[in-house]
């Protein structure tokens, strides 16, 4: 949590004072010589991944499978870090207010500021706090690393197309990647059912914490 702070805060200095912009340029230019029309088409349909009308319902979905098997504590603190993580994105842009590049590709342009990206803040918020989640209790070590790395694919994926489309430059994405590192990391102290949840019948998992054995006939 403290990296992903003291990067950020470095990080907001550097784009403040204006010394960013031949990275975020060069950057901005070497990624958009790579456009074609098939590329734009994946890059859109991965950017709605970060998107609220994506990410809202999908959250629905989550709270109330979780709630529904006896999960709530765990349900609610992922339902409030990830509407909090919103929350703090919408200040820190307000408080940098980092007027937005231009879009590429004739897109309409977002009315918010720049820095730091709220898709790559807010998604790998949201896809990092699902993937604790499913892998609290897993033992399986295949199914626990695929589940890590589409949650960070899916993050980079996303901070990457905001990049290609226009909407950020690099400087906002890597801000928003630094707040998401630090908040996941808070809510991995904060959030202890995220590690061991409860079961349906009301018992904590993981080790040293077994099942009640069925009584004998």
């Amino acid at each position: 949590m403290a990296a992903g702070v003291l990067f950020f805060t470095l990080l907001a200095r550097w784009v403040l004072s204006g010394a960013s912009m031949p990275f975020d340029t060069a950057i901005r230019a070497a990624v958009h010589a790579w456009a074609s029309p098939p590329l734009t088409a994946v890059m859109l349909a991965i950017t709605s991944l970060g998107a609220q009308f994506s990410m809202v319902p999908l959250g629905a979905i989550l709270v109330w499978h979780w709630a529904a098997t006896g999960r709530r504590r765990l349900a609610l603190h992922f339902a409030v870090l990830s509407l909090s993580a919103e929350l703090l994105s919408q200040l820190l842009k307000l408080a940098f207010a980092r007027p937005r590049p231009p879009v590429f590709f004739r897109l309409s342009p977002a009315e918010t500021y720049s820095f730091p990206s709220g898709h790559a803040f807010v998604a790998t918020v949201f896809y990092g706090l699902a993937a604790m989640v499913f892998l609290a209790g897993e033992p399986s070590r295949r199914k626990r690393a695929a589940i890590a790395a589409a949650a960070w694919l899916a993050s980079l994926a996303i901070g990457f197309s905001r990049i290609y489309l226009g909407y950020h430059y690099p400087s906002d994405v890597l801000g928003g990647w630094a707040a998401a590192i630090a908040w996941l990391a808070l809510a991995n102290q904060t959030t202890p059912a995220a590690r061991l949840p409860s079961d349906p019948r009301g018992q904590r998992a993981g080790p040293g914490h077994a099942p009640p054995r069925a009584p004998r006939p």
